[in-house]
C-alpha cells in the first residue's frame, strides 16, 4: 500500500508545482466541489486524479482551501501534505526550516535550525547516525507515519517555521497507480486522522 491510499482524502503536491487530490472513498459531491475550486479530473493509472496547475501561491492556497473545507464536510479522514498551498504573507524568504522527503514510503527530514530539530524530536523523530537528518521511529504503519509527519509539519507552521513536504513525484505522471486492496481482518476503530487546517 502507498501512503496515498491510506486516508479517505489525500492532498499533495508534485515537485513541478501541481496540487493534487486523491479520493480513496466515494464522495458524491466531490467532482462538482473540486471542479468549482479549479481542479481538473483525469483517469490516472486506475484512479481519478484531481489536479490544480501551478499558479500564484495565494490563489492556489485559496482554491485548495475551499476544496479541503468542502471535503471535510463529508469526511474527517483527510491528510494534507501539499507545499503548494502553504502561502502566508508573513512567511520568511529562503529555504525551509524543515524539509520532509518521502522515498518508497519512508521519510527523512532535514532541519536547518535548532528549533526545527527540537520540534522533530518532540514528535518522535530521531537523528540519523551522521546527524545530517532525522527519521521517524522504526515500525510505524503507513497511517502512523502520515500522522507523525502531519503533526510535525502542522506544529512547525503554528510555530512560524517554514516546512516543506516533498512526496517524490516530479510531475503528475509520476504519481503511482492505486494499490490493490488486500483484505484484512477488522482491527477495531481507526485512529483519528491527522488533518491540517489553514486560515483563509
Amino acid at each position: 500500500m502507498s501512503i496515498l491510499d491510506v486516508p479517505h482524502v489525500f492532498i499533495g503536491s508534485t515537485d513541478d508545482g501541481h496540487t493534487f487530490v486523491i479520493l480513496n472513498r466515494r464522495i458524491r459531491e466531490a467532482d462538482q466541489l473540486l471542479a468549482e475550486a479549479g481542479f481538473r479530473s483525469s483517469d490516472h493509472s486506475g484512479r481519478t486524479l484531481y489536479l490544480l496547475p501551478p499558479g500564484a501561491a495565494q490563489d492556489v492556497q485559496e482554491r485548495a482551501g475551499v476544496a479541503m473545507y468542502g471535503l471535510l464536510a463529508h469526511t474527517l479522514d483527510l491528510v494534507d501534505l501539499s507545499w503548494t498551498t502553504r502561502w502566508s504573507p508573513e512567511q520568511p524568504a529562503g529555504g525551509p526550516d524543515l524539509l520532509f522527503q518521502f522515498r518508497d514510503d519512508s521519510v527523512s527530514v532535514t532541519a536547518s535550525t535548532a528549533a526545527a530539530r527540537l520540534l522533530l524530536e518532540q514528535h518522535g523523530f530521531v537523528p540519523t547516525a551522521d546527524g545530517a537528518s532525522h527519521r521517524p521511529r522504526q515500525g510505524l504503519s503507513e497511517r502512523a507515519l502520515l500522522g507523525a509527519v502531519t503533526a510535525a509539519e502542522s506544529h512547525a507552521y503554528a510555530d512560524g517555521l517554514n516546512a516543506r513536504v516533498q512526496l517524490g513525484f516530479p510531475a503528475p505522471a509520476d504519481i503511482p497507480a492505486r494499490a490493490r486492496r488486500r483484505s484484512a481482518p477488522a482491527t477495531g476503530p481507526r485512529p483519528m486522522p491527522a488533518t491540517r487546517r489553514r486560515s483563509l
